[in-house]
């Protein structure tokens, strides 16, 4: 477990307050510095609900948000390797709801009005979206490993048209930001043949703005194009999600084909595995980075809280104290923009950490400005003291605890994979290459090399570094990485190649052209025969 304060005075901090854990620290902290200031100016109102203790406690979340039929439920399955209560695939629009899949030692399906009563939850919140909704949210629990670690929730497909939108009974897209203020990654799913980005799924999309840090995009599927088709469906699919997440980084797109079927084009199978690989290591580290995560959520939500109670404040205290009030309120709203910018200067802040001012003109419409607190200090002070010294000691001590005792990464399943097998990543490639077999794999092209070396005018069975130069650089390769060949083949390290280990250098040259990396020391089974049992190799 983490141990929030220093080991100081009993284990209590300056006020005399104890914290076991990281996650019991942060919800001390959101409970008693900053759910005061979100109470007092409405913030629940406006903007999300109130935290409780399963948001703190519940283990990280995987939210899957894509069109209909680009594979979510499959790639959950993938994930599981096994089938999950609530489960339905198909080329049509299949999940009509959202499951939360989840760790529990019985299976079995929760249905959602049952779910938001259960204080062991994180989900007690959404009560807010109706029955409408409640009837479309369950929650699938089952015995699987990699649950353990993660819970997964499968969104709808999305689809388009207006009455998509309307026939769902609910705010979708609210629905979607209140879990992406709450999940640890955001999985955008697309279909090589799907690149179109729908008015609805381009609002869902929206939905997440100030959760970019969050969001992961995979191209499913991908298999089933060859790789001149692959390179104009990237590039289509970059330029789709650059018209609606707008940030100057490039969104990280993994390629692949997630589910147990045979490759219909495998020209792109090596990297198909090393995209899924990259994409489960990012799932992997999502335990050892949650309390990271909830700790940065908790400090956007507190910055966000701070400008929501200078705008609330400021509004009332514009407002007339007797007559005129609903000419002024609609004046105020009309001017919110430049209140914005006033405030922006009183109080050096960044124009970034304010809410969508139509959002919040929309809102303001069905709300007394009389009846809104006027600014207190205290409560504000109270919270940026927290951002600056309690949420900083939490911030610098995370790391030293994980230290200490890492959490467990996700395991089981997909992930579980066969990574010390024969057909793990990389295994019997590049450098790995000849690992298991009898004789030195280089010698399989050695007499192609000895042409080139006796034509290098070898002294003693030897050419010189000048020599050996002028043909290395013929790969093209920097002076760094030949530097480093050189290193790596020159075996008694006086300076010269033999035969064997000008074949060695040629042989490490052609894997890295073939764009595998190179070793930090020589493998046991590249070393040359004639150099075996030397100490310096």
């Amino acid at each position: 477990m983490f141990s929030w304060v220093k080991q100081e005075q009993g284990g209590s901090n300056k006020e005399g307050e104890m914290y076991q854990t990281v996650t019991e620290g942060l919800q001390t902290l959101y409970t008693k510095k900053l759910l005061p200031l979100e109470e007092t100016y409405l913030f629940h109102d406006f903007h999300s609900p109130a935290l409780e203790a399963a948001d703190f406690q519940s283990k990280p979340m995987v939210l899957l948000v894509g069109q209909y039929s680009t594979g979510k439920t499959t790639f959950i399955r993938y994930l599981l390797e096994q089938d999950f209560p609530g489960m339905r695939i198909g080329p049509e629009p299949t999940t009509d709801g959202f499951i939360a899949v989840m760790y529990g030692e019985n299976e079995g399906v929760v249905p959602g009005n049952a779910l938001v009563v259960d204080p062991k939850k994180p989900f007690r919140k959404l009560n807010a979206f109706g029955n409408s909704f409640l009837n479309r949210f369950i929650c699938s629990q089952m015995p699987n490993q990699v649950l353990q670690s993660i819970s997964i929730i499968d969104t709808p497909g999305i689809l388009s048209g207006e009455k998509q939108r309307i026939s769902r009974g609910y705010d979708f897209a609210e629905v979607l930001r209140w879990f992406g203020e709450r999940v640890d990654r955001i999985i955008l799913l697309f279909d090589a043949h799907k690149l179109d980005i729908s008015d609805e799924f381009s609002e869902a999309i929206k939905a997440f703005k100030g959760q970019d840090d969050k969001i992961r995009v995979v191209l499913n599927k991908a298999d089933q194009v060859d790789t001149q088709q692959l390179m104009r469906v990237y590039g289509a699919l970059m330029w789709s999600l650059g018209k609606v997440i707008n940030t100057p980084e490039v969104v990280r797109v993994y390629l692949g084909s997630f589910w147990a079927k045979p490759l219909q084009n495998t020209e792109n199978r090596r990297l198909f595995e090393a995209e899924s690989q990259d994409l489960f290591r990012d799932i992997q580290s999502l335990p050892r980075n949650a309390a990271l995560r909830k700790l940065n959520d908790l400090i956007k939500r507190a910055r966000l809280a701070k400008v929501h109670a200078y705008i609330i404040s400021y509004l009332k205290k514009e407002m007339p104290s007797l007559f005129g009030r609903e000419k002024k309120k609609d004046e105020l709203i009309q001017r919110l923009p430049e209140i914005y910018t006033v405030l922006q200067r009183e109080h050096h802040i960044s124009p970034g950490d304010f809410p969508n001012v139509t959002k919040m003109q929309d809102m303001l419409q069905h709300y007394d400005f009389s009846k809104f607190p006027s600014l207190k200090v205290k409560l504000i002070e109270k919270v940026d003291k927290m951002l600056a010294s309690k949420i900083a000691v939490l911030m610098a001590m995370i790391r030293e605890e994980e230290a200490k005792q890492p959490p467990a990464m996700v395991s089981g399943g997909a992930f579980e994979g066969s990574q010390d097998g024969p057909f793990g990543q990389g295994y019997g490639e590049g450098i790995s290459a000849g690992a298991d077999a009898e004789d030195w794999i280089v010698s399989r092209d050695k007499h192609r090399y000895d042409e080139i070396f006796y034509t290098l005018m070898p002294v003693n069975g030897k050419i010189t570094g000048v020599n050996a130069k002028k043909e290395m650089m013929n790969s093209r390769l920097p002076n760094t990485v030949l530097g480093k060949i050189w290193k790596l083949a020159d075996c008694d390290q006086d300076g010269m190649l033999d035969d064997e280990e000008f074949a060695l250098a040629q042989h490490l040259i052609k894997i890295k052209l073939e764009g595998y990396e190179l070793p930090t020391e020589l493998p046991n089974h590249l070393v040359p025969p004639s150099h075996q049992g030397n100490s310096l190799c």
